[in-house]
């Protein structure tokens, strides 16, 4: 299938073929007919695109200040990469999309195959969408017409803030799509609306729909004009729907609104508030948040969460069905808006010029017939059975950013590359060389071919791809964690103890605990030698908001079990030994699941003890890992993978180099496994057992315990 996406680097905006998404559970697939260019929001994205990484930063100074911090803790090559890897990652455009549901995922009950919805769906011929961002259209709604729900919603967020009455004056300043609809929609609520556009096109439609429209080119005052509208009263709110850059809009719409008006910004305007102008008035102002209640919330969007009706009354997916109800009733009327209708392969004839266009409301057509194949086929190179040919499942960034960097300079064999929406397989199988691009990994696991699979999806589906990787005979990869729960790690136990075998040997299983083929871990290791020894490791994991999914259960797991684990396979490898107690204590009352402010302590069989400090509170600017090691009147200290410092060790008292985490030794290792055959890089037992031992720091903390750690 074909799907609009935008190049953040080069802002080049491409028509690519991608594989089709899969139905996910929770979501409906849809086949599109229509979808609708936003031209104000897209306009910004292909303008951002093109510009030069300076200017590009001159947008974004919270960005620029992240990228300070990191080149401070990580150095400047591996900032750069990173900066470059997420501008390379592909945007799909789009977000105002109709079409018919051709599959419903699990979970799904009020929709059903044939039924025509409206979604926040990108450009794309076929689309995967949570439920909640759906919405059935009415009979009597022409496809044209629906394809305007979700920008309408927009609008129509911006007028619940703004609270008006019957009667009242509204201001709307731009009147563009969504100022049109926005102009519509208060009319309908009874309100004297003026708008104000410096585009006579825009202000001409508007006229013809009732609306006062002025366009402030001609000499009109805007603030006056609305002073003599309202008898010296002013407007009772002001809606924002423009887009500049500087701070004259916010400084009109406070010096028009009477006193205590109301202000809703719905646009992107420069915000350097006069505290005069807003002061004398005793003004409110309010920035509106896209569709509605439930806008970039997982519980709502992602799991299907409603939330109740006696509560919120207007949610994202409430608003979508009161603008279809509104076009259906003639309140809203959208024929008039639209200035073009083009087909999807034409698309350009709308983008290349988008910077400069006038057009109002432009809408894609999409083709009848369709093959919604799940693989694109990008290259066909000769694959050699039995020698390391590997198929990925993940193209996040951690993929693009680390593991095919790691991976390039050994030359594998890459057969398949796995999303679950396909744009970013479909990029990353053109930059890396992948022969195929899909959305199904289970085309992996079908093709004999494929002697390694690699795992770096989100957490919560690893456990479900690692047992039916292993299920199916292949060699596993998969990144930290392994699981999230001990029922997982038990299943996983079982599938590993009844993996088929692959050229006579038993299926492999490697976790991505890739510290402990870092170089200095090696040195460690070897300086260290036989013995006990005591361990202090400390992650300066820095801050993740609460809303991420790292933090959610059900998804990340937490940061302990999601990210701790990789020092606790760390310290295990320099302690040569297994985990068999462990007692975690944290910072405040954070839930023992959830903390991210925590100090583990691991005891282990051969008498070696080790601490692990996983702090989320600590500097930006002070090293992100330290690793002390303490044994036979001997210190070690690495810092941040960058230095090696000995006390007390002959031959040795310090080192420098490249910062390196292991990952690229890790890949080699794996791979000179696979084509040549060997022991397994960790042992099956030492996965289990830092996997049981993550577990057992939350039990330990739930309960105020240490906890065993078993053997099984």
């Amino acid at each position: 299938m074909n799907q609009i996406i935008q190049n953040l680097k080069s802002g080049e905006t491409l028509l690519q073929e991608v594989p089709a998404p899969t139905v996910q559970p929770g979501c409906l697939l849809i086949k599109t007919c229509r979808t609708l260019v936003s031209l104000g929001t897209e306009r910004m994205l292909v303008e951002f695109g093109n510009a030069s990484l300076i200017q590009k930063a001159r947008q974004q100074p919270d960005k620029v200040k992240m990228v300070l911090d990191k080149i401070r803790s990580d150095g400047l090559l591996p900032t750069m990469e990173a900066v470059f890897n997420k501008l390379g990652q592909p945007l799909p455009l789009g977000y105002c999309n109709v079409g018919r549901v051709i599959a419903v995922g699990q979970g799904v009950t009020d929709f059903q195959v044939g039924d025509r919805v409206a979604s926040n769906g990108s450009h794309a011929e076929i689309v995967s969408v949570p439920k909640n961002l759906c919405a059935k259209i009415p009979e009597k709604v022409t496809d044209d017409a629906a394809a305007f729900t979700v920008i309408g919603s927009i609008g129509l967020q911006g007028i619940r803030l703004l609270r008006p009455t019957f009667g009242e004056t509204v201001a709307v300043i731009g009147l563009g799509l969504i100022g049109l609809l926005s102009a519509q929609l208060l009319r309908a609520n009874g309100c004297r609306v003026v708008g104000f556009d410096f585009d006579q096109k825009k202000v001409d439609v508007a006229n013809a729909m009732g609306i006062i429209a002025v366009n402030p080119a001609g000499g009109t005052d805007q603030v006056k004009f609305v002073s003599e509208l309202t008898s010296g009263v002013g407007a009772d709110g002001v809606l924002i729907t423009a887009s500049a850059k500087g701070d004259e809009i916010i400084s009109q719409a406070a010096r028009m609104s009477r006193k205590r008006g109301r202000i809703v910004l719905v646009g992107v305007i420069g915000l350097n508030l006069s505290r005069a102008e807003f002061y004398e008035k005793e003004l409110s102002f309010q920035v509106s948040c896209s569709y509605g209640p439930g806008r970039y919330d997982d519980d709502y969007e992602q799991k299907g969460h409603d939330y109740p009706i006696g509560f919120i009354r207007w949610t994202e997916r409430r608003n979508f069905e009161a603008i279809l109800a509104a076009i259906e009733s003639g309140q809203l009327q959208v024929d008039p808006l639209i200035t073009e209708r083009v087909p999807l392969a034409d698309y350009n004839s709308i983008y290349d010029n988008i910077g400069k266009s006038s057009s109002i409301a432009s809408l894609l057509l999409y083709p009848e017939k369709l093959d919604p194949s799940p693989v694109v086929t990008v290259s066909n190179p000769l694959f050699t059975q039995g020698k390391g040919i590997v198929g990925i499942i993940g193209a996040g960034n951690f993929t693009s950013a680390t593991v095919l960097p790691a991976l390039k300079p050994l030359n594998p064999q890459l057969k398949y590359i796995v999303s679950a929406g396909g744009v970013t397989a479909r990029t990353l199988a053109d930059r890396a060389g992948f022969a195929n691009a899909a959305t199904d990994y289970k085309v992996i696991l079908a093709d004999p071919e494929v002697d390694l699979v690699m795992i770096t999806t989100r957490h919560n589906l690893h456990a479900p791809m690692v047992i039916d990787a292993l299920s199916a005979g292949k060699n596993v990869f998969v990144e930290k964690p392994l699981c999230l729960t001990s029922e997982e790690l038990d299943q996983i136990v079982n599938a590993h103890s009844a993996a088929g075998s692959i050229g006579g040997g038993r299926s492999v299983l490697t976790v991505g605990y890739n510290r402990r083929f870092a170089p200095f871990t090696q040195k460690i290791k070897s300086l260290v030698g036989q013995g006990a020894v005591n361990i202090v490791a400390t992650m300066n994991a820095g801050f993740i908001p609460a809303n991420s999914w790292v933090h959610d259960l059900q998804v990340g797991g937490g940061r302990i079990v999601g990210e701790a684990c990789h020092f606790i396979d760390l310290c295990s490898y320099i302690a040569g030994s297994r985990v068999v107690a462990v007692c975690m204590n944290a910072l405040g009352s954070s839930p023992a699941e959830n903390t991210d402010n925590a100090s583990i302590l691991l005891k282990y069989a051969n008498g070696s003890n080790a601490v692990i400090n996983y702090f989320a509170n600590g500097s930006k600017a002070y090293s992100k890992e330290r690793l002390e090691v303490h044994s036979q009147e001997r210190s070690l200290i690495m810092d941040n993978w960058r230095t090696l410092t000995g006390y007390g060790f002959k031959g040795f008292t310090s080192s420098k180099g490249k910062q390196a985490k292991g990952h690229a030794e890790q890949f080699r290792l794996l791979l000179e496994r696979l084509r040549s055959g060997g022991e397994p890089l960790i042992p099956f037992e030492e996965i289990v057992n830092t996997t049981r031992a993550g577990f057992a720091a939350i039990t330990s903390l739930k309960e105020g315990r240490w906890v065993e750690v078993s053997e099984g």
